[in-house]
Order: structure tokens, then sequence, then C-alpha cells
């Protein structure tokens, strides 16, 4: 008699947890020992459905929260509420979520409530400040706490989660799923909707390309105010650079961006992009300057050099191997890194060539067989 297929219940809400749990989404699908189930809280709407569709993932549950103005409490409250129902329904053997966002952490605590087992996927990445970033780090922990089993990315992410009190054999290493899905998508021929992506993408070799992304929370303000003071001094000093923000969707960062950048031409404010047109415009920079968590994993694996407007990084390895510098958010010490890389080949090659530390693109697979495994052990142990 054939036994009976193990519920695995996927959930995710933004569009980064959808890039990177949709490859293992894919992995689960072709492993005919699991039945996948996926469930979107929809924490992002827009741009979580783009992922969706270019990944061919359809929904079996769809919370579709997402309300104009949200603060974390609605996220958490509506989260919770429309969870204990779908778990009540789906009654799966483990829940699966990602990193460190408000979804994660509640949908964890949910599975709790039902005494449902939660696999963390890309656990153990540590600031060390609570409120830094914000609010992801303290998710992030507060869900290593739930968390029946932890996907690490790295030998350091397993080194926090020892020091915590996690058993090893509860942790395993595995890589990042992002390079999984990175990988699927870059293409050298890649062909944008947007002429101007497509007109600079063709131009590199006499006009290089750097890209800003910064939409923190902690960068609000002051610090974004001279992140944007910085590229725009930097556009001056180096005219034959192009430099594209795709602006995030908030009103206050635009109107900032807007003011303070909006007269330079070689700075190009363009409306957010969606995932395959990003990781393709990313292919194609000669730098990286972002306050985002993921692109620190995305931007070495294509030898792309990537300073963090950031006092401090959750990804610390990447520091160590030389792909990523942590620049912080002053002005003048933005201009003097970038400088730096910009005026000297060798610095560039530096950090363009160092190792990659997030893994070779099989992350999903290794999460799949190690999640087999200790599903077979608890069924042994069982009386």
């Amino acid at each position: 008699m054939k036994e009976k297929p193990i519920k695995v219940l996927s959930i995710f809400g933004t569009r980064p947890e959808a890039v990177k749990m949709a490859p293992l989404v894919k992995a689960l699908e072709k492993e005919e020992r699991f039945h996948s189930v996926v469930c979107v809280t929809a924490q992002h709407r827009e741009m979580l459905d783009a992922v969706l569709e270019l990944f061919q993932i359809t929904p079996d549950e769809d919370l579709n929260i997402m309300k104009h103005g949200q603060t974390m409490t609605d996220i958490t409250i509506r989260v919770l509420e429309g969870l204990q129902k779908i778990l009540q329904k789906i009654k799966p053997d483990y829940v699966l979520v990602h990193g460190d966002t408000t979804t994660t952490f509640v949908a964890s605590l949910a599975a709790f409530y039902q005494k449902i087992p939660v696999g963390h996927v890309e656990a153990g990445l540590r600031t060390g400040n609570p409120y830094s970033p914000y609010p992801e780090e303290m998710n992030r922990r507060l869900t290593g706490d739930i968390a029946s089993i932890h996907f690490a990315p790295t030998e350091k992410n397993r080194d926090h989660l020892l020091r915590e009190g996690i058993s090893a054999e509860k942790i395993h290493v595995t890589g990042n799923t992002v390079i999984d899905a990175l990988l699927s998508v870059v293409d050298p021929e890649y062909d944008f909707e947007d002429p101007l992506l497509n007109r600079l993408a063709r131009e590199t070799a006499h006009h290089p390309i750097i890209i800003i992304t910064c939409h923190r929370r902690e960068n609000w303000g002051k610090p974004m105010e001279q992140i944007f003071e910085a590229v725009k001094q930097i556009a001056r000093r180096y005219p034959e650079h192009r430099i594209v923000y795709p602006v995030h969707m908030n009103p206050a960062i635009q109107k900032m961006a807007e003011a303070i950048m909006g007269k330079e031409n070689n700075i190009f404010l363009i409306k957010p992009l969606d995932y395959a047109p990003f990781a393709n415009l990313l292919a194609k920079a000669r730098l990286m300057l972002t306050d985002s968590g993921g692109i620190q994993e995305e931007s070495p694996a294509l030898g792309v050099p990537i300073l963090v407007l950031r006092t401090e990084t959750e990804r610390p390895e990447a520091v160590e191997a030389g792909t990523v510098h942590v620049t912080g958010v002053r002005t003048e010490d933005i201009i003097r890194d970038t400088e730096r890389l910009l005026d000297s080949e060798a610095a560039w090659k530096e950090m363009a060539n160092a190792v990659n530390p997030y893994g070779d693109g099989t992350a999903s697979q290794k999460i799949v067989q190690a999640l087999l495994k200790e599903l077979s052990e608890e069924s042994v142990e069982s009386p």
C-alpha cells in the first residue's frame, strides 16, 4: 500500500519571500513523497503576484490582507486570524516559512498554536541589534525560537543558532534558495520591456550602470537624505555612469528622491521592477548600492560589488568573503567607498571576483532532502 504523502504548507506574503520560496515550492512539487500546498498572505500584493506569475505558482489559499496604510499590527492581526482557519482546514504535517517578515513570524506563531511543526528557511541570520533591521531582526529571532527545523544558508548562520541553544541535529546548512531563483531567471540575451533599460543594457561598455535600492525603515528621514545626496554627488563626479534607482512606492521616499536627485541627467528614477527584469539589470551592473538584505546575496552571485547602505548587516559572511562592504549612511563615506571602486580596477576586481558564500543554486533540493530525512527520523521515533 502506498504511503500517504506528507502535507507541507508553504506560507509567504512578500515579493522577497516569494522569490526565495518559489524554487523550493517547485522542488517540493517534484517530490512524490510530499503533497505541497501554498498559502500567501499578500502582505505585498502586486509585487507578490508578479513573482507567482513568473514562477508559475498558483496559491491554494490567499488571505489577500494588504490594505493601504497598513501597520505591522494590522498585518499581525489579519494574518493570525486568517491562518487559524486555514491551518485547521488543511491540517498540514509541516509548515514552511522564510526569513524575517511579519508574515514569517506570525505564520510560525499560528502554526505553534495548532501544534504544527515549523521549518524555517533562511534561518540563523543575526545583526545582534533588535532594531536593525527593524522589525526583521526580531521576526527572525522569534521564528527561530518557534521552529522545529532550521535551514541555514551558511556555517556562520548555523553557529548563531547553536549559540542560542538549537540542537545541531535540527540545523541543516543548505545555501540560500535565492541563488536557485536568480540563476533560473538571468539570461545574457534578456530583452527588457522598458526601452530605456534595453538602451542602458546595450551601452554598458561606455556607460557603466550603478544600481541603487533604498527603502528600509531605519533609513527613513535624515539617513536617506544623506544617501540621496551622496548619489547626486557621485552622478556629478562620474557623468559617464548611469545610475538607476527603482524607487520604492512609499510616497515620502518618492518625494525625497525626486527633490534631491530628480534633476541629474544620468540618474534614472524608475518604477519598481519585477524580479526578472531587476535580476537581469543587476547582472549588467558595475556596482550596487543598497540597504536591502537579499540583494547582498544576489549581487555577489553575479560578480557585482555591493556597498551596503546600513550600519550593520545580518550577512557578515559576505563581508568576510569580500563580496560586500558595509558603508553606512553618511554622505562622505558613501562617496569615498564608491570612488574607491570606480577609480581602481584592482579594488573592483577584488570584490567582483570574490567567492559567493551563499551556495551554488542547489539549496532547494538540499532542503527537500533534509526535510525528508527529518520526517523519516520522526516517524521512526514515534511509538
